[in-house]
Order: C-alpha cells, then sequence, then structure tokens
C-alpha cells in the first residue's frame, strides 16, 4: 500500500483476489517394480495460483468519483510451476467422470462458498476484507469436456466453445462465437436426463449438443487446440493458394485467378 501511495482508509471497500485453477492429467504413475496396493495408474492434480490481489478506490476526494482498480500483487510468473500450487491430488483417471466428479464435489462446493463470501484477516491491527474471483482456465480441451459434461474429442460436436458439428466447422474455418456457458450445459443435461419431450436418442442428442454428463466445474472460455489448428489451417490455406497462383511473380492478382486458385487447390485436399 506504501509503494502505491495508499492509506489505510482507502482499504475499506477491501480487496478483490484472481485465482486460476488448473486441472490435469499426470499419465502414468504405476509402480514398475514391486507389488503396491491396488490403485488406479493415473492420477489427476487440481491446482491453484494467485494472479492477483487488487483494491477499488475511489479516483477523486469526491464520492460520486469512479473507482479505479489498483494492483497490489500480481504474479510475474503465473505459468511457472513454482507459482502453480497442488491443491488435491487424486489417483484417477481423468476419463473417469463419475470419479473425478465424487473427488473434486468438496473442491467444488468450498469454490462456491467463497465465491459468495468474503475472508477476514488482521492484518496491520485492521480487519481485511478479501474476496475472490475463480478463473478456470487451465484446462486442456479433454478436461474441459470432462467437467463440463460434454462428449469426447471424438463426438461430432467438435468444440467445446459453441454448437458446431465437424460437417459445420468444415464450411466455417474463419467466423466463431462462444456461446456454449456452463449454466446451459446444466441445462440440456437435464434435457439429456428427463427427455422432456419423449424424443428418439439422435433427436435427444440433437437437442442437447453433444452434453452426455453432468457439468461439474464452470471453466473460463480459452482458445484451445483445436482452434489453434483451426487458425493455422487457415493460414495454411491461403498460403497453398499463394503457391499455387505464384502470387509473388504478380502485383494485383484478380478475383477470377483467385478463384481458380482456390478451386484447384479444393481437389487436392
Amino acid at each position: 500500500l506504501r509503494e502505491r501511495g495508499l492509506e489505510d482508509s482507502a482499504c475499506t471497500s477491501g480487496f478483490s483476489v484472481m485465482i486460476k485453477e488448473s486441472c490435469d492429467g499426470m499419465g502414468d504413475v504405476s509402480e514398475k517394480h514391486g507389488g503396491g496396493p491396488a490403485v488406479p495408474e493415473k492420477a489427476v492434480r487440481f491446482s491453484f495460483t494467485v494472479m492477483s490481489i487488487s483494491l477499488h478506490v475511489a479516483d477523486g476526494e469526491e464520492a460520486e468519483e469512479e473507482e479505479k482498480e489498483v494492483i497490489i500483487f500480481q504474479e510475474p510468473k503465473p505459468n511457472s510451476e513454482l507459482s502453480c500450487k497442488p491443491l488435491c491430488l487424486m489417483f484417477v483417471d481423468e476419463s473417469d467422470h463419475e470419479t473425478l466428479t465424487a473427488v473434486l464435489g468438496p473442491v467444488t462446493a468450498e469454490r462456491s462458498a467463497m465465491k459468495r463470501s468474503r475472508l477476514i484477516l488482521p492484518i496491520g491491527g485492521l480487519p481485511r476484507f478479501f474476496s475472490f474471483r475463480f478463473r478456470g482456465s487451465g484446462y486442456d480441451e479433454k478436461m474441459v469436456r470432462d467437467v463440463e459434461g460434454l462428449e469426447a474429442s471424438g463426438s461430432n460436436y467438435v468444440c467445446t466453445l459453441c454448437d458446431s458439428t465437424r460437417a459445420e466447422a468444415a464450411h466455417n474455418m474463419v467466423l466463431h462465437s462462444i456461446t456454449r456457458s456452463h449454466q446451459e450445459n446444466l441445462e440440456r443435461y437435464e434435457t439429456w436426463r428427463t427427455n422432456p419431450f419423449s424424443e428418439t436418442a439422435d433427436e435427444l442428442r440433437d437437442r442437447v449438443k453433444g452434453v452426455s454428463a453432468k457439468p461439474f466445474l464452470e471453466t473460463h472460455p480459452t482458445l484451445d487446440a483445436l482452434h489453434c489448428d483451426i487458425g493455422n489451417a487457415t493460414e495454411f490455406y491461403k498460403i497453398f493458394q499463394d503457391e499455387i497462383g505464384e502470387v509473388f511473380q504478380k502485383t494485383n492478382p484478380t478475383r477470377e485467378e483467385r478463384r481458380s486458385w482456390r478451386a484447384a487447390l479444393d481437389k487436392q485436399l
């Protein structure tokens, strides 16, 4: 606070703590020699990182002035192993949705309670209020599908951010929007579980857009490996067109020429 030129009186609104959550499989951890206890041969680690601690202070002397956010602490190496604190280590296969739900259930409940409450700590002789914001961005695509109740990566619904099918994604390699949400996945799971319209399996699956299990952990939408691959494919698609038309020898190719290059490339794909 002294480094920012703030007094204790500026801390009445409390501190806001941003926490990044991470969860990933650790692969094969089986005992190579000896006869140990019969436990699963794979493990999953759930960890967290304190990303930043900020304080909202009035931007001016008058009470009507807008508040500004002052960063008190910011993690300089958020992706380092040293700043990533393990919270739960489980001997479980990350594909085992039921066991993962049971083990991480208490963590999810505690997380929800912390989002709705404030922590009071006596620091410097004064009580300090801390509120917590969670950002579930440390998940790969496989783990996102598991905790959000989506079908596995071989599903016809290829995206964890939207409802696109493989056929739709093949015709749209540029425009993408985030349409899925944790709450919507929960509602779709209830539809999948109850089948209120007495639909067939295919009709029901099309209605819930790939949700087949109960979501139990909210994740933050991030660019996953699939969309990185789509972006790379789009760039290579443009490069291959230019190579076919030898664009380096032409200053301003016409639209018809580019269309013919695209048609020639599509025949090879």
